[in-house]
């Protein structure tokens, strides 16, 4: 005779269903912390104070506002969430990208994506004051100190130049498909579109695009300061969002303003995200 079924079973929280709502959680920290660096460097721009400044600098705006600590308690955890879904993502392979060259490299990129916003996850818990400083997952001074101390790094190994040239090449080919990215048709399969567009309106899909666009300009400059590092032997040349957004600076107002007003538009793409994005654990 069959045993009946454990009525406990079926109660019990699903953890998948955990993570993606911690996911969902994730996708709004990331928000917040694009519109704020966009925020500050729009302000830059048009001479309202602000400055260019990477996500572990917006964590710190972010912490000078009303309930500061609540705000970034709050992303620490939507961070670790985001973080352990892009892990389980690329090792498990809920969406099918498959064992060939192309899927390998596309889920290593989801891990290595993953590590990262759990170390910013840390940044947030820390700048909270819920960890010790000593509790850093690299150097001080922000990710543009830590790209340079990569950068010099990787410089002195046998054929380091090259290889930190191909790596800027790789960002710079990173930002321009998704410049490509942002103006295709389909704006990105895992988004629910239709849903977005009755709901809210077409609006955001066209704020969604210029985000995206944006996004891919900053990592085009990424890529030009880390190939100007490699050709000059100059680690120095090399930094994050904070000196791509410099090279905008350089160009004049209009273009730092520019980029800051993408960049806002990039973070309303993540809350769209947190919204509408079908995620699979």
């Amino acid at each position: 005779m069959t045993p009946a079924p454990s009525v406990g079973i079926s109660r019990r929280t699903n953890p998948s269903r955990s993570i993606e709502w911690l996911a969902r959680v994730g996708f709004v920290a990331k928000g917040l912390l694009y519109a704020t660096v966009g925020g500050l460097a729009s302000c830059a721009g048009l001479g309202h104070g602000g400055e260019t400044t990477d996500s572990r600098g917006a964590l710190s705006a972010l912490h000078t506002m009303p309930f500061g600590d609540l705000l970034l308690i709050g992303m620490a955890i939507g961070l670790l969430g985001y973080g352990l879904w892009r892990i389980v993502e690329g090792v498990v392979d809920p969406d099918q990208r498959g064992d060939d060259m192309k899927g390998l490299a596309l889920r290593a990129s989801f891990v290595a994506r993953g590590l990262a916003h759990l170390a910013l996850a840390v940044s947030a818990a820390r700048v909270a004051t819920l960890m010790p400083r000593s509790w850093s997952l690299g150097p001080g001074g922000g990710s543009g100190n830590e790209a340079a101390g990569f950068t010099a790094t990787a410089i002195e190994l046998p054929g380091g130049k090259w290889i930190v040239l191909a790596v800027g090449v790789g960002l710079a080919g990173f930002g321009l498909w998704q410049l490509a990215r942002a103006f295709r048709a389909k704006l990105n399969r895992n988004v629910d579109r239709q849903d977005a567009e009755r709901e809210i309106g077409g609006w955001v899909i066209a704020v969604s695009r210029v985000g995206i666009a944006a996004r891919g300009l900053v990592f085009v400059a990424l890529g030009w300061l880390l190939g100007l590092a490699a050709m000059r032997h100059d680690p120095s040349q090399a930094g994050g969002i904070d000196r791509g957004l410099d090279v905008f600076a350089s160009l004049g107002r209009v273009p730092l303003v520019a980029i800051g007003v993408g960049l806002i538009a990039y973070g309303v793409y993540q809350l769209l995200s947190a919204r509408y994005r079908r995620i699979r654990v």
